[in-house]
Parts: C-alpha cells; structure tokens; sequence
C-alpha cells in the first residue's frame, strides 16, 4: 500500500478541476497528507470550489483510487507533486505547472538536458528521416528525446532515440500512462516504459480526450531546454507545442523544408516568426549549453551537492569534489564503463553512483553512451562522437 502522502497526493490529483487552489494548498501545508488534514475552510479559503471539496470529502465511488493505488504499488512507477524535490524544475517555470506527474519508467530522465522533437503525424518520407537522424544523433550526444507518442513525426523521434540506447527517450502522454494511444502503439508504450519514461498528468485509466492533446504540450516543451520542429502544416498541433516553449522561454528550433512541401509550411512560419532554422544536430547542441548549465545547478541544488566550479582537463581530477566523487572519478576510465563495473570499482550502489553521475554529466565531466560512462573534458560529447552519430 502506498504511503499517506502518495495517497493524499492521489487524492488530491482526483480532485480535477482547476490546479492552482491545489498547488497553493500544497505549498502552505508542505505535504499532501498535511493538505488533506487542513479540512473544508481551509480549502475553501484557498480557492477550491465545490466540486473539488465534494470529491475530497467523498469515497472511491468510480474505484479511480483504488486503480490508482494498484497502478502505484507495481515497482517502476511514480508519483511526483508539485511539493517534492524530485518535481522536475524545468517545469516549474511555465504558465501552469501540472499538480502531479504519474511515471511509468525512470524519473530520472525528466532532470536530464531534454529536447522535444515534434511534428506531423502524417509525415513524408524525407521529414521521418530527418526525425530520425535528428533524434539518433541528439541521443547518442547524451540528450534526452522528448515526444508525445503520436503517430508520424513523434513515434520516428522515439524510435531512433530508443536505438541509441536506454535513458534516452521520454514520452509525455494525453492519456493515463498505462494507456498507448494510438492502442497501435501499445509495444512503443511498454518499450518506453522499460527503457525510458511515460508521463502524464493524468491518472491511470483515463482513456484519450481530444482536450487533454493540446494541454500536454505544455508539459512536453516545459521538460525541454528546446523544441525541433521536424516537418509540420500551417495548422499543426506541434506548432502549439512551439508556441508554448517559445512562451516558456525555451528555444525553438524548426527544420526547413521544400517551398513545395505543404507539411513545410509550418516550419517556415515558425522560420519566419524567429525560430532559428537548423540544418544538424550539433546546431542544436551549441544552442543548448547555456540551459544546460542551469539545469545542472538545479541538479546540485536538489541533491544537496556543491559546485565543482571547474571543468577538468585531459586526465585531471575535478577540483573540490567530495571523497565519493573522487572514488568515482577514479573508477571511471577514457574507455566506457558498465554500471556494475562501477559498483564494484567504487563499492557505491547503483543509485548512489546514478545520481552522481547525472551531476557529472550536466557538469561536463562525464559522458554516457549505450549505459556507460567515461571521462569527458567538452559538453555533452566530444567531437569526434557527435560527428559519427551524425553520420559525417
């Protein structure tokens, strides 16, 4: 059985209706159990209406706690709220933070640098391409790939990020993370699930709903330094979601296309409109250190860790690192090193040795590629690795 914290969480994501009166509730009470407890004024006196204070004061009439309680006691799946430090921090940046996120799969990923790639769901041969090779050659470099599981340009993204290794793609979903939508999807869903992340800010169970598509954008570009726009109409959905990274303060990137292509179009609006045109991934790379950075300070802050302040050079030991970043170091070669290795290198956990890795990563200091590590001295990968995941 979930705790009581992961139950009021529950509870309070059940609730529905409009999400700031529950987030400030949250934020004065400090836990959900605590948010629970304050009783009918306070919540009253925070703005939640009727309906939300009915469905807290009510039972499980539909059984959407107890399926939700079920969903969260299988291992691998999460439950992450506005009031937790695992919340990632990107997205507490935008207009309107979801409550809660359910995740089916790694948590991790979501403080990973992270780009969306988004686009048509009909696309022409030559937009999957480049879907693709923008997607494998991102993924190879260490960046997380962020889509939304939709046919064409989406399920491309997540393919070829899945490819190029575990932890490297995430998808965020309209529908309860349990749910694959399109059903065709049903083996991409699980294969995220198993290698990367489902999102979705809604419970498990809720079945597709047109307005819930539009909504999830939002979290897509605001888990994302920046979104790649691959091939999209005039009119299309992934327009929005660039609309809204753009509106987050994220960069928005777009691929151009024929002036025959009418699935170009969109892209050379967004062209048009200030989106910088990008013809290969290190473009986008270069582009994203700066957000990087700050995300890794974000990184530290959560993990309680100090700066190290300074890049390595070739086979130095970063300065003012702690004695177990120092053992780490050490047990990390030139030459890619397994996690078990480093287990037994280090006689850390693995979860220890993963979330110290992830800050030397956002650091600089290390790369990852197919599972394993090794020393770094440029950003996210040396030059020669990023030229060979481009295929040049």
């Amino acid at each position: 059985m979930p705790d009581d914290d992961l139950i009021a969480l529950a509870r309070l994501v059940l609730a529905g209706g409009p999400v700031l009166p529950r987030r400030r509730l949250l934020e004065r009470h400090g836990t959900p159990a605590q948010a629970l407890a304050a009783g009918i004024a306070l919540w009253r006196a925070e703005g939640l209406d009727p309906a939300q204070i009915a469905r807290l004061q009510g039972g499980d009439p539909d059984g959407a706690l107890e399926r939700t309680w079920r969903w969260l006691e299988t291992p691998g799946h999460h439950l992450i709220g506005w009031h937790d430090a695992d919340y990632p921090a990107p997205l507490r940046t935008i207009s309107s933070p979801p409550l809660a996120l359910f995740v089916d799969g790694d948590p991790d990923l979501l403080w990973r640098p992270a780009v969306a790639i988004v686009g048509s769901r009909s696309p022409t041969s030559g937009g999957r391409d480049n879907a693709h090779f923008f997607a494998r050659s991102l993924a190879a470099a260490g960046i997380v790939v962020v889509s939304g599981m939709a046919r064409g340009i989406d399920a491309a993204a997540h393919e070829a990020a899945l490819a190029a290794g575990a932890g490297t793609t995430v998808a965020v979903v309209g529908t309860g993370p349990d749910i694959a939508y399109p059903p065709t999807h049903d083996r991409l869903r699980d294969h995220l699930a198993a290698q990367g992340a489902v999102v979705s800010e809604y419970p498990p169970g809720t079945a597709a709903l047109r307005s819930h598509f539009p909504a999830r954008n939002r979290i897509l570009a605001g888990l994302s330094l920046g979104t790649l726009v691959v091939e999209a109409a005039e009119q299309s959905g992934a327009l929005i979601t660039a609309r809204q990274a753009g509106e987050a303060g994220r960069e928005v990137f777009a691929v151009p296309g024929s002036i025959h292509n009418p699935k170009a179009r969109g892209c050379h609006r967004l062209i048009r409109d200030g989106a910088a045109l990008v013809e290969e991934p290190r473009e986008v790379v270069e582009a994203l250190a700066p957000l990087a950075n700050d995300l890794a300070h974000a990184l530290r802050a959560r993990l309680g860790e100090t700066e190290s302040g300074v890049i390595a050079g070739p086979g130095e030991m970063p300065p003012r690192l702690d004695v177990d970043y120092q053992c780490l170091w050490e047990a990390l070669g030139h030459d890619p090193t397994g996690m078990d290795q480093l287990v037994s290198r280090t006689r850390l956990t693995a979860a220890e040795l993963s979330s110290m890795l992830l800050v030397m990563e956002l650091d600089g200091l290390v790369t990852a590629e197919h599972g394993r590590y090794q020393r770094k001295t440029g950003f996210f990968t040396s030059t020669a690795s990023m030229t060979q995941a481009e295929g040049q």
